[in-house]
Parts: structure tokens; C-alpha cells; sequence
């Protein structure tokens, strides 16, 4: 019988058996011979596979508990995914061991060939160094994945936290909460920044930003907003920066990324009361943006009008036709929603039919059927007013809106006070 060579195995089917008795390795063996004979033709029989090499020695580990055997079943093989997939497939048609019931269940195929792969990377990785230091190769060549990995291979640690290797030579740094974090800001060439790995701050954190000018990076959530207010409390900030609205530090492109921390905002602004106009003014860029990719399809959409309807829907801002129970709930869904970037989507019963991010707010309406009442965490523009009268919406409710007329009725969170 030919034995099948370590460096020639592909992969490793990895199954593990139940039976309902006393069985033992030969049994187990024979189980897997004997079943498997002639169901899948002569090319892919076991015993001939094992006679040319083509599969390996059958490990099998059998434990017997209480009159059950149960262990598992390790089979080498050289063939390639598709006839090893079959193998695998077969061996699971097993229902008897010996003289007992059982079963083979495949817990999986594991590609014996990964520990070479990781060997490749490594090694082209370190290729990739060397050749960089002399200057000779043509950058633009090289993997995105190796190059990802350098800079992945640039965290460096201070005090058990990850950070870039410009964390001490730098007069400023920037602070941000996960590792994740710290390696897109590096893939992007920023390296005076560290990660707190968390929402409680490391005393070492909080000593350096006493030392060098601080930036406070964090997501665009609520979840950013609370990692602030430990900052504040605990180190010496000197500058707040907020992601995109929705999005995570770690997600960023480097556009946004330099964007973001262009628009800095100084910790004495912050503090002093203006702190919701402060983060309006990136949102309203964010906006502008959104709605100059929307513009076309919405002039399209209100142009589609007859006149007759459009004259109808464009008078004077209705007044406020709203009940004391839908004021009731509009406010304890705006009061919920502070803070959150998301939007609410009722149907006409006051029953939610989808809670959305705000960004997403656009996209979705297209989707959903007859939505009654919006009620969000933002600002009610024109754009968003044109979309809510072509789907039908009866009351759209934010945190602010512009002077606008509609058929839609329009709240602000100052309007259900």
C-alpha cells in the first residue's frame, strides 16, 4: 500500500462519529471501506485511492462512554477540492459501525497547505522590506495585501495600548478607541496616534495628553459622543474630531479621514454651549453633498407633477393639524432619537415599520410602502420634503427644519414643546 507524503497532502477531512454501542478502530476502518465501495465508481474507491497514494492513513480516535463510542476521524488527501468534497460527502453516508447504529458528521475540510500560504505571505512581506531599503522594485506591483500587512506590522505599543511609532517624537497626537482605528490611520500615512482600547482611559493616555497638543478622534454615533465625555473628564484635550455621521474611524477613506480632522473643533468651543452647531456645521456639509448627488432624481421626481397638483401641494405651510396623543407620541419618539442619527418610519397606526440610520434615510423611503410619519434625528430640508410628498407621508417630524412650503405637515422638536 503506498503512503501518501506530507508534502503531498491538499487537505484533511476532519468528520466525528456517534454510535450507539461499543465499537473500536478497526470497526470504524472497515465502517468506512466497506460503505463507501463502489458508490461514487472505480476512479474514487478508497482502497484504490489508498493504493496509489492519492488518499492517506485514516487516523481514528474512538472514546467509549457508558456503552456509546464516540472519537474522531481524520482522512489525508492529494485529490483535488472537488473529489475530496466528494470523499467527505460519502464518508457521512454511514449508518452502521460493527453491529451498531451510528453516525459520521463532517465537521470539516481543512487545506493542509495553509501553514505554506502563511510561509509565502510572511516571507513576501519581508522580501518586500528588503527591496524597499535598496530602492529596486516598482511599488504599484506589489500586493494590496502585503502592503496592508506592513502597516499593520507598524503598530508599535505604549504601555500595552496600540499606537503608530510617531506616538513620542510627535508634538501632537491623536487619540481614537480601537486598534482598528489606529490601523487605518496609519495605512493612511498618520502615525502620531493611539488607541485607549475602550471607554475608560488609561492613566498612560491621560499623562501624555498633558505633555503634546491632543485630538480626540471618535465614530459619528452616540457611542463617540460618550467616549468624549470620558476624555474630557479624565485628559487634556485640546481638539474634538467627530466622523461622518453613521460611520466608524476604522471604515474612513483617506478623503474623509484628512476632511474630518481639517475640521477640528477646539475643546473651548465645545465646552462652551455651542456644541450641537458645532457638529450641524460637518453635518451640513455631509448634507450638501448628498443632496447635490440627489438633485437631479428629486427635480425629477416634483417635476413629474401635473401643475394642477403642484400648485395644490406648494401653498403656504399647513398649519398644525396634530392631535394631543400624536403630540403626545412625536415627542417621546424625538426626545428617544436625540442624539441617535436615526429615523423613525410609522405606518398610519402609529406602528413602526423600520428604524433606519439617517444617512440611509433616503435610499429606504424608496422601499417602503405607505409611510405615514417620519420622525428623525436631523434637520427637514427640501430635499427630504420632496421625496416625503411623492411616497405620501403625512407628517415628517426632526430636530429643525427650514421655512418650507408642503402638503406635508412639518414639525421641529421646538413645536412640541
Amino acid at each position: 500500500m503506498a503512503k501518501l507524503a506530507p508534502t503531498s497532502i491538499k487537505y484533511i477531512i476532519k468528520a466525528y462519529l456517534r454510535a450507539k454501542g461499543v465499537v473500536e478502530k478497526p470497526d470504524v476502518i472497515g465502517a468506512i471501506f466497506g460503505q463507501t465501495e463502489g458508490l461514487l465508481g472505480a476512479d474514487l474507491d478508497l482502497r484504490e485511492l489508498q493504493k496509489t497514494g492519492r488518499i492517506g492513513r485514516i487516523e481514528v480516535n474512538v472514546k467509549n462512554v457508558a456503552g456509546k463510542s464516540e472519537g474522531e476521524i481524520h482522512i489525508p488527501s492529494s485529490l483535488d477540492s472537488s473529489e475530496t468534497a466528494l470523499i467527505a460527502a460519502a464518508i457521512e453516508t454511514i449508518e452502521r459501525i460493527g453491529p451498531c447504529d451510528a453516525e459520521i458528521e463532517l465537521r470539516g475540510i481543512e487545506d493542509a497547505r495553509a501553514m505554506k500560504r502563511d510561509y509565502v505571505i510572511e516571507r513576501a512581506k519581508e522580501l518586500m522590506r528588503t527591496q524597499l531599503s535598496k530602492g529596486l522594485p516598482d511599488i504599484s506591483e506589489v500586493s494590496e495585501q502585503i502592503k496592508e500587512s506592513i502597516k499593520a506590522d507598524e503598530i508599535t505599543s505604549y504601555h500595552g495600548l496600540p499606537c503608530g511609532p510617531g506616538i513620542l517624537e510627535s508634538e501632537e497626537i491623536i487619540v481614537v478607541e480601537g486598534r482598528a482605528d489606529v490601523i487605518n490611520l496609519l495605512k493612511n500615512g498618520i502615525s502620531n496616534v493611539i488607541a485607549i482600547e475602550g471607554t475608560s482611559v488609561p492613566s498612560a493616555v491621560a499623562s501624555l495628553t498633558k505633555e503634546k497638543t491632543t485630538v480626540a478622534f471618535v465614530d459619528g454615533d452616540r457611542g463617540g459622543e460618550l467616549i468624549i465625555k470620558e476624555l474630557m473628564q479624565k485628559t487634556d484635550l485640546d481638539f474634538i474630531v467627530f466622523a461622518p455621521d453613521g460611520k466608524e474611524v476604522e471604515e474612513l477613506a483617506k478623503k474623509e479621514i484628512y476632511k474630518a480632522l481639517r475640521n477640528k473643533i477646539p475643546i473651548e468651543d465645545f465646552k462652551s454651549g455651542h456644541r450641537r452647531e458645532l457638529r450641524t456645521s460637518f453635518r451640513e456639509m455631509e448634507r450638501k453633498q448628498e443632496e447635490r448627488r440627489l438633485d437631479h432624481e428629486v427635480a425629477a421626481e416634483t417635476q413629474e407633477q401635473p401643475p394642477a397638483e403642484e400648485e395644490e401641494d406648494v401653498g403656504m405651510e399647513r398649519p398644525l393639524r396634530v392631535t394631543a396623543k400624536q403630540k403626545e407620541h412625536f415627542k417621546q419618539v424625538v426626545d428617544d432619537l436625540v442624539g441617535t442619527r436615526a429615523a423613525c418610519i410609522f405606518d398610519e397606526k402609529n406602528d413602526l415599520l423600520g428604524k433606519v440610520p439617517v444617512a440611509e434615510l433616503f435610499n429606504t423611503l424608496k422601499t417602503i410602502d405607505n409611510p405615514h410619519t417620519i420622525i428623525f434625528d436631523g434637520r427637514i430640508d427640501a430635499k427630504l420634503n420632496a421625496i416625503a410628498r411623492k411616497k405620501g407621508v403625512k407628517y415628517l417630524v426632526g430636530m429643525e427644519k427650514d421655512k418650507l412650503r408642503s402638503s406635508v405637515v412639518l414639525l421641529a422638536k421646538p413645536d412640541l414643546e
